[in-house]
């Protein structure tokens, strides 16, 4: 009966690490989707005014909190014998929930940018996106695209 607690456990701590990169997807300026190919972008020239370094939130798909529920229901039921191991149980899904969630939304953060640009225009905007290593710098001359819904700032 152990065993198969713990062979339980360690199949949903596979799955909470497998959902930890679902979602991990490319937001810096030079990822697009597969639906914005072929997609019409404006082109907008500007000057980079400033960066600073931003966190990108991880996800919260919900999948981190039912995999350390089942987590923390099958390591819990492990505590004790009848209404005890059923109590433990409980609250063991009820913190796994918890702590599943938090590492769920920890482990999908992604280091960001806000790059600040003075359009040629005269229009100062600012774009957060994935910090892909592009370091930019203030002065330097950068293109903004756009398509209505998504903006990146690339060279």
């Amino acid at each position: 009966m152990q065993a198969s607690k713990l062979i339980a456990t360690l199949l949903c701590v596979s799955t909470l690490a497998g959902c930890a990169q679902m979602g991990a997807g490319n937001l810096g300026g030079g990822s697009y989707e597969r639906a914005e190919a072929r997609r019409v972008m404006s082109v907008r020239m500007g000057i980079v005014e400033g960066v600073r370094p931003v966190k990108l939130e991880g996800s919260s798909s919900g999948i981190g909190t039912l995999a350390g529920a089942a987590i923390g229901g099958v390591a819990g039921s492990t505590v004790g014998k009848g209404k005890g191991a059923g109590i433990a149980a409980i609250v063991g899904a009820v913190a796994g929930g918890v702590a599943g969630s938090a590492l769920e939304g920890n482990t999908t953060a992604k280091a960001g940018i806000e790059v600040t640009i003075k359009m040629d225009n005269g229009e100062l905007l600012a774009v957060v996106q994935e910090d892909g290593g592009e370091g930019f710098h203030p002065g330097e001359r950068v293109r903004l695209v756009q398509d209505g819904r998504t903006s990146r700032v690339t060279r």
